[in-house]
């Protein structure tokens, strides 16, 4: 039996897949159009608390890919893309702060850096 973590996990992995497509299984990638895709499709609460003012939301995407494309071939392996990947969480792991009305929320947040 999987774990919560092992679930969600092999969840954003199946995600990730959906956007790369199957003509290309020993090279996955994203290129900008697809990452974009994953974003608008699975990540719209983090664009919208995270985008800065004055910024639309395809100028913040194309920020986004530029930033994780570590080697600048305009393509997001999946290690590149665990980079925004990580923003996502971080800021997921906010709002829990900010929406607990449960104990958890303590009134902080960890950093999240633009």
């Amino acid at each position: 039996m999987k774990s919560d973590l092992e679930l969600a996990l092999e969840c954003m992995v199946n995600i990730y897949h959906e956007y790369a497509p199957k003509d290309r299984p020993i090279d996955d990638y994203l290129n900008k159009r697809e990452f974009s895709d994953l974003m608008r499709n699975n990540a719209q609460a983090f664009l919208a608390d995270t985008r800065p003012p004055n910024t639309s939301e395809e100028d913040y995407i194309e920020k986004l890919f530029a930033r994780a494309d570590s080697d600048h071939d305009g393509c997001l392996r999946f290690t590149e893309f665990l980079t925004t990947l990580n923003l996502v969480y971080i800021d997921a792991h906010n709002r829990s702060h900010k929406h607990s009305d449960v104990g958890h929320g303590h009134g902080h947040d960890h950093g999240h850096q633009n």
